[in-house]
């Protein structure tokens, strides 16, 4: 009996001690595969990477909308993509017919309140994708910092009327599919004052402007890297 005794008090011993190893690996686990949030949050980990996702205007009439030409628009998917790689991800189903000037002043508010949280410029990022992108635009204007990043998708169609109220500020990248109508953006790069660095993409998806409806490894491993290029 004393044998088995020692046995199991060792083994109880060795069990307290793989606890909390255990646990911390669950730990860093949940915090690797981010966050995901309507807003920003009271409380604000500095330390984090931070991805605003601005949807296109389709998602305006339902959280998973279709299209008769590009199909369902996957917005969820797309959050828990960027979620998957460790962003805390802040995005809202905005309601229809938001204005596009005062939703690009919400978020560009909104980077402010991170930045004054003390979160470091070039761990903060803005995607917009279409309509989103226009919103993008306006609060890399608005906001007129030199070192956060910004991601412009498919929505490079504006009208001269747009593009003067547009003057680009950051670390921009722009990504436009070739068989879609909204291509370079090129004309925006043109006079802008604040950009820091600028890139641009061209994709050959084929699948016009419904390259934007799924979390599509063309432009997800993009964004993704030009979120992170600091690390």
């Amino acid at each position: 009996m004393s044998f088995l005794t020692n046995a199991l008090v060792s083994l109880f011993v060795s069990f307290l001690w793989l606890s909390p190893a255990v646990s911390h690996d669950k730990s860093d686990l949940v915090q690797n595969q981010g966050r995901l949030l309507s807003e920003v949050p009271q409380r604000v980990d500095s330390k984090a990477r931070y991805l605003f996702y601005l949807h296109g205007r389709i998602v305006e009439q339902g959280r998973r909308p279709t299209s008769p030409q590009y199909g369902f628009y996957e917005y969820d998917q797309i959050l828990d993509t960027f979620k998957q790689n460790g962003f805390v991800v802040v995005s809202e189903q905005r309601k229809q017919g938001t204005d596009v000037e005062q939703y690009g002043r919400k978020v560009a508010g909104e980077v402010r309140q991170l930045l004054k949280a003390g979160v470091p410029p070039e761990n903060v990022t803005v995607v917009g994708a279409s309509q989103g992108s226009l919103m993008t635009m306006l609060a890399s204007t608005y906001l007129g910092n030199r070192e956060v990043n910004f991601v412009i998708i498919a929505g490079c169609s504006a009208d001269e009327g747009f593009l003067k109220l547009v003057n680009l500020h950051g670390h921009v990248l722009s990504i436009y599919e070739r068989s879609d109508q909204a291509g370079s953006c090129e004309k925006f790069r043109t006079d802008a004052t604040g950009l820091s660095e600028y890139k641009e993409i061209e994709l050959n998806t084929n699948l016009r402007h419904g390259f934007i409806y799924k979390p599509m490894k063309e432009w997800i491993d993009p964004v993704v890297k030009w979120a992170q290029k600091a690390n």
